[in-house]
């Protein structure tokens, strides 16, 4: 009986190390000794998101890429052999098509979903590419994309189901044994596939005993239900939108089911308690789904407890009004922003003994609604709002005390 030849070897992985070799960063790949305390594990970040594009995406765009200009088609001479790269792309994989195809001299026409958010849609731009967006979608965007490459003659240049894109995602792997060889459990985010399965080709080359797990977020779990043959329905938004795919590729999920040990689900809040841990506590800036791994860790910490666990940061491109409100999200599961109710008399100074007392507590006022219309207390009575900083959910509870303590009716709402 003859065996099928993967897809993608780990021969596939070392030449396009080769190929990339000063080409993109060699990014760092260091121990979080805090988020370690924190989880029960040690725990080793790469940082994908210090790429010039901030995105793991542009090693696999750069190998298909160069293998396309030194490889031109039935042996034709580059010029001429290809007229041009198409790719569709929620952002990253854009910005890696745009940038390295600018690089080498390749015209790129990149489609993305309407409502991409700004930041990536501009910084492919700003890369030279032709920008056209459409359909609400990963997936309506690739059929436009295809659509597009045998209107125009446009090479099409897969987000993450073609064996060469895999392979140069593989290298990260690389990288991170080279840099951390006692890792023995990997956690990385999926969306379509391409990610983990070039990571999971080489991991089970060179230490096979290595874990590894893939993380996808709830609201879409193509590749969860694809591998284990579940039913979980899929949503419409996510802020992880980098992982966003509906339909997994052949490939990947090929390799998904071959290499990888398991894939578990995370919710929208657990993305956002770690993209705020790992900008606070290692002052780096990733987008959702470059926090997928964390907050697979913060979800279940009991099952890395004592392990060494290696999370791939694969992405730090992220809009700022969705950064903001994250940010303050957080201040607010954490107990640094809160909001609270007093109820009092409405007397002349009723107010400023009210932030007096918060003042003497040492919380921050940050807003104040003096409410009487729109309050169920009697007429004689004024209802307070007030939204303030605060240090944790203790201080919270110090300052509802010391309100009470002089008479007025106050709690958290």
């Amino acid at each position: 009986m003859t065996v099928a030849t993967p897809a993608v070897t780990f021969a596939d992985i070392e030449a396009a190390a080769l190929r990339l070799r000063g080409q993109v960063l060699d990014t760092p790949c260091v121990e979080s000794l805090t988020l370690g305390q924190i989880v029960g594990a040690r725990i080793f970040l790469k940082f994908e998101n210090l790429q010039f594009t901030a995105s793991f995406k542009e090693r696999g765009a750069l190998n298909k890429l160069a293998n396309l200009v030194a490889s031109p088609p039935q042996g034709r001479p580059v010029e001429g052999a290809i007229k041009g790269v198409v790719a569709a792309s929620a952002g990253n994989h854009a910005q890696g098509v745009a940038h390295h195809a600018q690089r080498l001299g390749l015209h790129a026409v990149i489609v993305m979903p309407q409502h991409t958010p700004m930041v990536k849609i501009e910084r492919t731009k700003g890369f030279g590419a032709e920008v056209v967006l459409f359909g609400d979608g990963f997936d309506a965007a690739r059929e436009h994309a295809m659509a597009l490459a045998a209107e125009r003659g446009l090479t099409f240049v897969h987000p993450f189901d073609d064996p060469l894109v895999i392979a140069g995602q593989g290298t990260i792997a690389l990288e991170m044994l080279r840099a951390q060889p006692d890792i023995d459990t990997l956690v990385v985010a999926v969306g379509g596939g391409g990610l983990i399965s070039g990571i999971a080709t080489a991991v089970r080359h060179l230490k096979p005993s290595v874990q590894i797990i893939g993380v996808q977020t709830a609201r879409f779990p193509a590749m969860v239900n694809a591998v284990k043959g579940t039913q979980h329905a899929q949503g419409t938004s996510t802020i992880a939108e980098g992982i966003a795919v509906g339909q997994p590729g052949e490939i990947t999920c090929e390799i998904v089911k071959r290499l990888v040990d398991d894939l578990v689900l995370v919710d929208e809040g657990d993305i956002e308690q770690a993209l705020v841990m790992l900008l606070e506590i290692e002052k780096t800036l990733v987008e959702g789904a470059g926090a997928a791994g964390l907050a697979a860790l913060l979800k279940e910490p009991a099952r890395y407890a004592g392990r060494k666990v290696g999370l791939v940061l694969s992405g730090g491109n992220i809009d700022p009004m969705l950064l903001a409100a994250i940010i303050e999200r957080g201040m607010v599961r954490a107990g640094r922003l809160v909001r609270i109710r007093v109820g009092a008399r409405d007397t002349p100074g009723v107010l400023a003994r009210i932030t007096a007392i918060v003042a003497e507590v040492g919380a921050n006022i940050d807003e104040v609604h003096h409410q009487r219309a729109f309050s169920t207390l009697s007429a004689q009575n004024v209802e307070v709002e007030l939204v303030l900083q605060t240090r944790n959910r203790e201080h919270v509870s110090a300052v509802v005390a010391a309100l009470k303590a002089q008479g007025f009716e106050a709690g958290v709402y």
